[in-house]
């Protein structure tokens, strides 16, 4: 077999390549390219193991020649690595000739053998601690792009956060759909009582802390609608519940409004167990009033935003769906039963040809 270099590998290289497989008494076999063809230059027998072998392999190299070496490995005996020492320093043209037959190499003698191989532009990259840093490389798992970095971040997070073995897909969305249960502090407890029991206009701003998975209360303050925004945390994660008396609706009434806040700037982890508990917590928090014996109600969409600073009565209103007659500003919109509708209009066909 040849390369398209035209050098194959000669008869005197085959067959003391059989024989160092044959006998096992070969360490390392080198090889030069000489008169078009591969030729055995040197061959060392085992003095030690594998790695007290390689620190003596520069011992047969030349600074600026380049050359193959074959090289047994201890485990198992019968695999090879090939080794291509091409060295920086040498002539353009060798450099070119070693690199386009080293495949013809291999394919010869049979690529079976060889179960590894080795690239060195110098003496330095072929001692054991250059081979054992090689199989690190080869061993370590690849390198992952910017979002695949960030899926593997989201699916540590959900692990973390459901206390359970990542099961895919369908893991994810039984997690997401059942809810992370969080224990609640006594002071966000009575913070939604109070919110409950007042009739003015107050936010009640709660936080997770992910080492105990507990619900703490931020803030608890009076805020009208225009100053909600200034409220909530700008860069952290939060759950806010505003208890807004609005006019907008007919008849005017008092609804607590469940907010969901998540910066894009928060860590990933954070994000996902907000974002997993954030059904049970709104559940909660309605069952915390109904037992309290609050008569406020909780809004029956929740608002979510990754910009607590576009939080106005302008984008609630939107969120919320509410219109003067409390009904989705889009059904206005919509065709009435009955209403007159236009007849089918065949499309015009194509003109005759003159």
């Amino acid at each position: 077999m040849s390369a398209p270099t035209g050098i194959a590998v000669s008869p005197e290289l085959a067959s003391a390549f059989s024989d160092a497989v044959d006998s096992r008494n070969t360490r390392f076999l080198k090889i030069s390219i000489e008169n078009e063809s591969l030729v055995p230059s040197d061959t060392v027998a085992p003095s030690g193991t594998l790695e007290q072998d390689l620190d003596r392999l520069g011992d047969i190299l030349e600074d600026n020649v380049p050359a193959y070496v074959l090289v047994r490995l201890d485990d198992p005996p019968t695999e090879w690595l090939a080794v291509y020492y091409v060295p920086d320093s040498a002539k353009v043209r060798d450099k070119m000739l070693y690199a386009a037959t080293r495949n013809t190499l291999t394919k010869s003698l049979g690529s079976a053998h060889f179960t590894d191989n080795l690239f060195a532009t110098s003496k330095a990259d072929i001692g054991a601690e250059a081979y054992a840093k090689h199989k690190r490389h080869i061993a370590a798992p690849p390198p992952m792009s910017a979002r695949e970095k960030e899926m593997e971040a989201v699916k540590a997070a959900e692990r973390e956060a459901g206390g359970r073995s990542y099961e895919g897909s369908r893991a994810r969305q039984n997690h997401v759909g059942q809810g992370v249960g969080l224990k609640w502090s006594d002071e966000a407890q009575n913070a939604i009582k109070d919110l409950g029991a007042s009739d003015d206009s107050r936010v009640v701003v709660l936080s997770i802390d992910p080492a105990t998975e507990t619900l703490l209360l931020t803030s608890s303050q009076e805020v009208d609608v225009s100053s909600l925004a200034n409220s909530i945390p700008p860069s952290d994660p939060s759950y806010a519940f505003f208890a807004w008396p609005q006019s907008i609706t007919s008849p005017p009434r008092r609804d607590i409004v469940p907010i969901y806040s998540c910066p894009s700037a928060s860590p990933v982890r954070h994000r996902m167990l907000y974002s997993s508990a954030v059904l049970s917590v709104v559940r909660e928090v309605k069952e915390i009033l109904s037992s309290s014996g609050s008569s406020s109600t909780v809004a029956s969409r929740k608002v979510e935003t990754s910009d607590p600073s576009e939080l106005d009565e302008k984008y609630l209103v939107a969120e919320l769906g509410l219109t003067g007659s409390d009904a989705p500003a889009s059904a206005a919109s919509l065709p009435t039963e009955g209403a007159d509708k236009k007849p089918f209009a065949r499309p015009k066909g194509p003109g005759r040809k003159r």
